[in-house]
C-alpha cells in the first residue's frame, strides 16, 4: 500500500507547476481540472461542486497550498482504495511540472529516463517541502546505479562532488538530480543504452518495488504446455508477462501467509522446477539453472515470511532505517551543539568571573603591599624590643648558671655520700645473707645424717631376714637333691631293667621270624601241590569237590607275622611293663 506521503509528493509538483506566479497560490479553475483528474486516476467518484462548498467563503480568488490541503485530505485521499495505479498518478503530475524545468536543456537521457530519475527522487527524498535529497540518499541513488551498469565506483569523484554541493548547500532538487545525472558527471564514457538500462533496473527496484525479475517457464493450467514468461517478484504478488516490456501481462499469482514455495524434481523434460502453492491453486515453474532456480525460491520464501510478520519491502524498510539513523544522527548532532552552546555560555560566564577575580587580586594586591609595609615597620618595632629583652634574658640566665654550679656541687656531695651508704648497706646484707645460708646447710645436713642413719638400720634388718631365708632354701635344697640321687638311682636300675628285656624279647622275634619263613616257605610248596591236586581232580572227576577242614582258631597278628608270641607270653610282657611304670611314678 503507498503511503500518503508518497501521494502527496507528485501532487505538490502538479501544484506547483500550476503556481505560474510562483507565490504559492492556484486559480480554483485550475484546481478543480487538477481536482478531476486526481479523481480519475485514483479511481474516486469524483463532486464537482465539492471544491465550491469547500472554498464559498472564500472569494477573493486563488487558493494556496495550505487553502487546499484539507479539501485534499477530505476530499480525495480519505477516499482512496488500494487498486488505483501510481504510475499513472506519477505520469499525470510529470507531464505538468517537466515541461516547465527541463525544456531547453541538452542532457544524455530521454524523457522516459527523465520520469524514472525524477520518480526515484519522489522515493528517496525527505517528508519536508520543498522535497530535497540529502547527500547519504544521493550516494546511495549512485551507488546502486552505477552497480546496475556494471561500473565501479569512484569514492575521490563523489568527495570532491560532496565538498562543491556543501560549499553552496547540502541538498538538491529533483531537477538538479536529473541535470546530474543527464550532464554524465559520474557516467561519463557509458553507453547510453547501458545507463537507461541502469535507471530502469533502479527504477523497478525502488520505485515499482520489483523484488526480482526474469524470464522463467511457466506450466500451463488447462493445457498443461510450458511457455516462457516474464516474472516479477513484488511483496504482496508475483506478476507474469509475455515479454519484458511488460505491455501484455498474462496473470498474477497472490501471495499471502498460506502460500508456501517448494522445489520440485526434474519431470517431463524439465529441470530446476519448483511449485508456488497457494491455497486456490498451485503454479509449477521452471528456472534455467540451478542458481536462479534457488534465487527464485528464497526470494519467494522471503516474501512470504515478511508477510507473515507483518513487514514492508526490503527497501522501503531499508529507507526507514536510513531515514531513522539520519535522524538520530542528527539529533545527536543538535543535542551536542545544544551542549557546545552550553558549554560556550558557561565559558563566558567563567571569563567574566575571571576577569572579576583577577580584578579583585589586583586591588588585594595593592591592599597587600600597604600591609606588607605596615607589617615591615611593626616587625621592625618588634625585633628591638626583641633585642632588649633578650639582653636582660641573657643577664639572668649567667646568675641562673651561677646558681645551677652551685647546686650541681651541692648535689655531687649529697650523691657520693649516698654511693658509700649504699655501699655499707650492700655489705651488711650479704654477710647476713651469708650466715643465714649457713644455718639452712647445717640444719640440712643434720636431717641428712638422721635419715641416712634411719636407712641403713632398715637395710640391716632386710640383710639379716634374708641370711635365715638363704639357709632355710640351702637347706631343703640338701635334702631335694638327696631325694633326687635315689630317684635317679631307681630309674637307672629299671632302665637296665628294661634294657635286658628289651633285648630278650628282641632274641625272641628274631627266632620267631625265621620260624615265621620257615612255616611260610613250606605253606607256598602245600598251596601249590593242592592246586595241582585240585585241577587234576577237577579235571578228570567232573563234579567231585574237596572238602578242607577250616580254622578254628582265630590268627593273632603282631608287629612281627602271624602267631609270634602265644598269650602266656603277652599277658607276661603286659605285667612287666605295668610294674616298670608304676615304680617309675613312685620314684618321682
Amino acid at each position: 500500500m503507498i503511503s500518503r506521503d508518497e501521494i502527496l509528493k507528485p501532487i505538490w509538483y502538479a501544484f506547483t507547476a500550476l503556481d505560474v506566479d510562483r507565490n504559492g497560490k492556484v486559480s480554483k479553475s485550475q484546481l478543480k481540472v487538477l481536482s478531476y483528474n486526481l479523481c480519475t486516476i485514483l479511481r474516486i467518484p469524483h463532486n464537482t461542486s465539492a471544491l465550491e462548498e469547500h472554498f464559498k467563503d472564500d472569494d477573493e480568488g486563488p487558493v494556496s497550498t495550505q487553502g487546499y490541503m484539507p479539501y485534499l485530505n477530505m476530499c480525495i485521499l480519505n477516499k482512496i482504495q488500494a487498486n488505483f495505479d501510481f504510475n499513472e498518478l506519477n505520469k499525470m503530475c510529470w507531464t505538468l511540472s517537466a515541461p516547465k524545468h527541463i525544456s531547453g536543456k541538452h542532457l544524455l537521457i530521454s524523457g522516459a529516463e527523465a520520469f524514472k530519475v525524477w520518480c526515484i527522487f519522489n522515493y528517496l527524498s525527505e517528508d519536508k517541502y520543498p522535497l530535497q535529497i540529502v547527500i547519504e540518499e544521493l550516494e546511495y541513488f549512485l551507488r546502486k546505479l552505477l552497480a546496475a551498469m556494471g561500473c565501479s565506483w569512484n569514492e575521490d569523484r563523489f568527495e570532491d562532488y560532496k565538498m562543491q554541493l556543501s560549499a553552496k548547500k547540502k541538498h538538491l532538487n529533483a531537477w538538479e538530480l536529473i541535470e546530474l545525472i543527464g550532464m554524465g558527471h559520474f557516467t561519463k564514457g557509458i553507453n547510453p543504452q547501458t545507463l537507461s538500462m541502469g535507471i530502469n533496473e533502479v527504477y523497478q527496484e525502488l520505485v515499482m518495488d520489483v523484488i526480482k525479475q526474469g524470464y522463467m517457464m511457466k506450466k500451463g493450467h488447462k493445457r498443461k504446455n510450458w511457455t516462457e514468461r516474464w516474472f516479477e517478484l513484488h511483496l504482496n504478488y508475483m506478476s507474469y508477462y509475455v515479454s519484458e516490456d511488460l505491455l501484455e501481462q498474462k496473470g498474477c499469482i497472490s501471495l499471502d501467509r498460506n502460500c508456501c514455495v517448494e522445489s520440485l524434481p526434474d519431470k517431463d523434460g524439465k529441470k530446476n522446477l519448483f511449485i508456488i502453492k497457494c491455497v486456490e491453486k498451485s503454479f509449477e515453474i521452471s528456472a534455467s539453472d540451478k542458481k536462479t532456480k534457488q534465487e527464485w525460491i528464497q526470494a519467494i520464501q522471503d516474501c512470504i515470511v515478511r508477510i507473515r510478520q507483518g513487514l514492508s519491502s526490503p527497501h522501503r524498510e531499508s529507507r526507514q532505517k536510513r531515514r531513522e539513523l539520519r535522524n538520530r544522527l542528527k539529533a545527536e548532532k543538535e543535542a551536542m551543539e545544544n551542549r557546545m552552546r552550553q558549554l560556550q555560555l558557561a565559558n563566558e560566564s567563567k571569563q567574566a568571573q575571571l576577569e572579576a577575580m583577577t580584578k579583585k587580586l589586583q586591588e588585594a594586591s595593592v591592599r597587600g603591599d600597604l600591609e606588607e609595609q605596615r607589617r615591615l615597620q611593626t616587625q621592625i618595632e618588634l625585633l628591638d624590643q626583641y633585642r632588649r629583652d633578650l639582653e636582660q634574658e641573657k643577664m639572668a640566665r649567667m646568675q641562673m648558671e651561677e646558681q645551677v654550679v652551685e647546686k650541681d656541687n651541692e648535689v655531687e656531695q649529697y650523691w657520693q655520700r649516698m654511693q658509700e651508704l649504699e655501699e655499707m648497706y650492700r655489705q651488711l646484707k650479704k654477710a647476713l645473707d651469708d650466715e643465714r645460708q649457713a644455718k639452712e646447710d647445717e640444719e640440712a645436713l643434720s636431717k641428712l645424717q638422721a635419715r641416712l642413719l634411719q636407712e641403713e638400720a632398715s637395710k640391716r634388718l632386710e640383710l639379716e631376714q634374708i641370711h635365715l631365708q638363704q639357709q632355710e632354701i640351702l637347706t631343703q635344697s640338701q635334702k631335694e637333691k638327696q631325694e633326687l640321687e635315689r630317684e635317679r638311682a631307681e630309674k637307672e636300675r629299671a632302665l637296665q631293667a628294661a634294657q635286658e628285656q628289651l633285648e630278650i624279647l628282641r632274641r625272641q622275634r628274631e627266632g620267631a621270624q625265621e620260624e615265621y619263613e620257615v612255616v611260610t616257605k613250606k605253606l607256598e610248596r602245600a598251596t601249590n601241590k593242592t592246586k595241582t591236586w585240585k585241577h587234576k581232580v577237577f579235571n578228570h572227576e567232573g563234579l567231585l569237590q574237596i572238602i578242607q577242614p577250616g580254622n578254628k582258631c582265630p590268627t593273632r597278628m603282631t608287629n612281627w607275622g602271624p602267631a609270634a608270641f602265644t598269650e602266656t607270653e603277652l599277658d607276661e610282657m603286659e605285667r612287666i611293663w605295668q610294674e616298670n611304670k608304676n615304680r617309675s611314678h613312685d620314684g618321682q
